[in-house]
């Protein structure tokens, strides 16, 4: 048995008293996902990190001597499932996070000498590029749903850039009439509140006059108004649980975009995040807010996410800055 209680396979002869690949991952997740973990996470998080772990890591290296994987052999394969498996690199590059994490619990408790992971390397720069819809379609939207659920719910995810999870978890006692805000403290995942995503992700988001005149009218039309009852039900359910998004995306967000002229291709991904990033991209582009404060609504602890991944280069400006060098140069009239 290890420190953790959990039990270790020790190799018969020649490889006695050393562990092999299987056992190290299995000793990580309890020791990383347990109750004394200083980072725990979240219900989402874990059955995704187990997935990558069983499926991938203990598949491939499991009977492995730990010791003996060698940094070209994790290589090579980390390669193959890009080019074998058709995995985005992305996918990858947290595949060879969670071994990287491995072998470092596994060096913390002594079940191993050295990282063979830190001499891999791999590409981790995302090919994915969100839809970016303007104001005049999100507004083209609105007056398509009938809804005034679906109406109420659009347009707070718009203006507040709410996750979707976030958003689906608020109770009508989260609006802050008086403070001009929406406290943001949990999220609604697998049936249940959660906590947030990260620690950066519990605050609050802005509840300007505007939002908060549409928000009262729902309150108003709503038969769940209470505040503990949630600010986006599912009639269905009878308000016990928030509305299904997946659901509303597919069967009324979608449909409705596309009428607005937003072009999604079959299989593209589209739902109320892309709201999320559409607010972000407009607000540095066109707005020109301070990034800092668009990282604050987004509620990111890292700067660069917000301008690496939630803001898309706006080829107006690049245009513009293009006019800029050329008028200065002297050639300041179109070439008919």
């Amino acid at each position: 048995m290890d420190k953790l209680g959990l039990p270790v396979r020790i190799n018969e002869d020649p490889c006695a008293g050393r562990i092999r690949f299987n056992s190290l991952a299995e000793h990580y997740l309890k020791a990383d996902f347990g109750a004394d973990a200083v980072r725990p996470k979240s219900v989402n998080t874990i059955p995704i990190v187990e997935h990558y772990v069983r499926d991938y890591l203990i598949k491939r290296f499991g009977e492995n001597i730990a010791e003996d994987i060698k940094p070209l052999e994790i290589q090579k394969w980390l390669k193959s499932l890009n080019e074998t498996n058709g995995l985005a690199w992305t996918t990858i590059a947290k595949i060879r996070g969670l071994m990287l994490r491995i072998y470092k619990i596994g060096l913390r408790h002594e079940h191993v000498a050295k990282n063979p992971v830190l001499h891999v390397e791999t590409r981790s720069k995302s090919t994915y590029r969100a839809i970016i819809i303007t104001p005049a379609q999100t507004l083209t939207i609105l007056k398509s749903l009938p809804s005034p659920l679906h109406y109420a719910l659009v347009l707070t995810c718009a203006a507040t850039a709410l996750r979707s999870s976030e958003i689906l978890a608020l109770r009508w006692a989260d609006v802050l009439w008086g403070e001009g805000r929406i406290r943001v403290s949990k999220r609604w995942a697998k049936g249940e509140d959660g906590e947030t995503k990260t620690d950066a992700s519990d605050g609050y988001v802005p509840l300007h006059p505007v939002l908060a005149g549409h928000l009262r009218a729902w309150q108003r039309q709503t038969p769940h108004a209470k505040a503990t009852d949630f600010v986006f039900p599912s009639m269905r359910a009878e308000g016990r649980k928030p509305l299904c998004s997946s659901v509303f995306v597919a069967d009324h967000l979608r449909p409705a975009a596309k009428k607005a002229g937003v072009h999604i291709e079959d299989g593209q991904r589209f739902g109320l995040h892309n709201l999320r990033h559409s607010l972000s991209n407009w607000l540095v582009n066109k707005a020109k807010v301070e990034p800092k404060t668009v990282q604050g609504l987004l509620r990111h602890s890292k700067i660069q996410t917000t301008l690496d991944l939630y803001t898309q280069e706006d080829s107006d400006e690049t245009r513009a800055a293009q006019g800029e060098f050329l008028t200065a140069v002297g050639m300041n009239v179109t070439v008919q």
